[in-house]
């Protein structure tokens, strides 16, 4: 949820996937990853954007399918082709 040094932010992981998919056809997208800790909303807007005083999202449970929604949405894919697995314990990925 955090930006690790020499990595992405939470919300410009998707765009750099979908760079890299460019005019490939996508049969599927997996995502796996600790969702009961990861607001779909990241993916839109980082913590780290969030000004003092603004409300960050805090996650009451997983949400995978709000995370399928988001990454089939960003990615431009239908919601179909995208999974969601919670690894509790597991960094977020999306391959």
């Amino acid at each position: 949820m955090f930006q690790v040094p020499g990595e992405y932010r939470s919300d410009r992981i998707l765009a750099a996937v979908k760079q890299r998919i460019a005019l490939r056809g996508v049969r599927a997208v997996e995502v796996r990853g600790a969702v009961g800790a990861w607001d779909p909303s990241y993916f839109r807007k980082a913590i780290e954007s969030y000004g003092e005083g603004e409300q960050v999202p805090v996650p009451a449970g997983p949400d995978p399918d709000g995370v399928a929604w988001v990454v089939a949405d960003e990615l431009g894919v239908p919601r179909g082709k995208v999974t969601v697995e919670d690894l509790p314990d597991g960094d977020q990925t999306v391959g």
